[in-house]
């Protein structure tokens, strides 16, 4: 799981409570105690360089990419779904992972939104890995939750 914050903390509670193991990305060692607490293994890295995630891949089924809520620089947060999702999906070639989950939705740009939708598709077109866009708003977890983990439920049925 690469993003998600908050949200991402109470689906990852779900996932393990019914026996799914998660490992759960931040950039920060603060946030350590917060994720293990949730019961997912954390992993310190950044989408930002994604060297930094190459290995996070390790036995994963399910790569989330959960940026849909990502602030900063306008430019580097259009990277996070252009750029540097691409790079993340050509590294999911030669790993265990059989699906994505890209948040389409948000406050992120629109643009930058159909762009990594965009690279989603082309994932699936090129290497034929399975995907669902996540479209529920992520500032309304009471939805958000249940449509991610039914687009877990999804992807993985693909297999």
């Amino acid at each position: 799981m690469v993003g998600g914050g908050c949200r991402g903390l109470e689906l990852t509670r779900g996932l393990v409570a019914d026996g799914h193991a998660v490992r759960a990305v931040t950039r920060t060692p603060a946030r350590r105690e917060a994720i293990e607490a949730a019961g997912a293994e954390c992993w310190i890295g950044t989408p930002d360089r994604i060297g930094t995630l190459r290995y996070a891949l390790e036995n994963v089924t399910v790569l989330l990419w959960l940026l849909g809520t990502a602030t900063g620089d306008p430019e580097g947060v259009a990277a996070l779904h252009g750029s540097r999702l691409k790079m993340m999906l050509e590294k999911t070639t030669d790993t265990t992972v059989r699906g994505v989950i890209y948040e389409a939705a948000g406050p992120v740009a629109p643009e930058a939104l159909a762009a990594g939708a965009a690279e989603v598709r082309w994932a699936h077109e090129t290497n034929e890995i399975p995907f669902r866009l996540l479209e529920a708003d992520p500032r309304d977890r009471a939805a958000w939750v249940p449509a991610a983990r039914a687009a877990i439920d999804l992807v993985l049925s693909d297999r």
